[in-house]
Parts: structure tokens; sequence; C-alpha cells
């Protein structure tokens, strides 16, 4: 009787030990089984952009911030946009303020001033988080697919991924590092198509 009720205590312990696994939640859920092209953007005007509308392309994801230290690499990336968006290449920014408010516009009015004080003309989004529980999901995949020097998290503005033709993250770029530097990269990847 005794081995029966310690049997049957050491299988209820397991049920309840699994449940408590089960239901717990992180901050950030990936899904790292689904590819690039199933997630999707709003434009900051609020229409929604499905990766899959890229498909084929070569893509350079950036979270970029309008009154940060590394806000003149708008105009490397906006050189890279000129220079092969009829090769293949579509640069996307992502407007995100998580740090220090450097990217304190609205979705309203970011488009405007990353134009008129920027010379921006690629593609941007509203403006959304890269870290913690209300992360883009896009950006949840990204981080579990490459992760940083220092981890996974996105550590300041202007982290950059290089996506194949495929939509297989290819390379994560650090903040400091200035889109000319990996230039090389690109083409390597607008040649694998």
């Amino acid at each position: 009787m005794k081995k029966t009720y310690v049997i049957v205590s050491a299988i209820a312990l397991s049920f309840a030990l699994l449940f408590v696994i089960t239901s717990f939640k992180t901050t950030e859920t990936a899904r790292p089984d689904l590819g690039i092209y199933e997630y999707s953007f709003n434009t900051p005007k609020g229409e929604l952009i499905k990766m899959d509308a890229f498909r084929g392309k070569t893509i350079l994801i950036v979270n970029t911030a309008t009154q940060c230290g590394l806000t003149p690499q708008f105009a490397g990336l906006e050189k890279l946009h000129k220079k092969y968006k009829d090769k293949g290449l579509v640069v996307i920014g992502f407007p995100c303020n998580q740090f220090r408010n450097q990217s304190p516009e609205s979705n309203e009015t970011v488009e405007a001033v990353c134009l008129k004080e920027h010379g921006v003309t690629f593609q941007l989004t509203e403006k959304i988080d890269v870290n913690g529980e209300n992360a883009h999901p896009l950006y949840v995949y990204l981080k579990n697919q490459l992760r940083g020097k220092l981890g996974k998290d996105i550590k300041w503005n202007f982290t950059k991924f290089l996506i194949s033709s495929s939509g297989k993250p290819l390379k994560r770029f650090s903040p400091k590092t200035k889109p000319e530097s990996f230039e090389d990269d690109i083409i390597a990847a607008l040649e694998k198509k």
C-alpha cells in the first residue's frame, strides 16, 4: 500500500511539474521553424506589408533612430538602397525608440523626418520594439537565428541583418558597423540568386 502511494505521488508530482513547465511563458516567444516570409509589418501609415512580397530579393533589415550618434548611417543605407535596388536589394528601416528615446517621432511624422533630414527613400515601418515582451515577431525570429557577439538581444540602434534572396538570415552586423563596410557581403548575396 505504501509503495503504491509513493508511485501515485511520484506520477502526480511529474504531471504537476510538466504542467508548470509547459505553462511557463517567456517574454519573447520565438518560432524558429518559420521562415522570414511568414512575417509582416505595418508601414508608418498602418498598411500591412508581408515579407513574402520580397521573396527572391536580398533584404537588409535595420532598426533605426533619428536622434542617435549613429544616425549618419542613414546616408550609407540610402546609398546602398539606390545603388542596388534595381539589382534586387531591399532596405527596410524599423524605427525603434527603445534606446534612450532616440526616435521620438510619431508614426505619422517619421517618414517625413527621415526624408527631409536624412534623405531616406527606402521602406520604413511603423515604430516597433526590438527587445522585450513587445518585440516585433520578425525581430524575435532574427535574433534567434543570428546572435550578436554579446548575445541575442539588440544592443543599440542600427543593428543590421542581411537576408538572402531565399529568405535565410545570412549575417548580423553590429550598430557601429557602417553600411559601406559590408557592401561586398551584399554583392555576394545578390550574386547568389
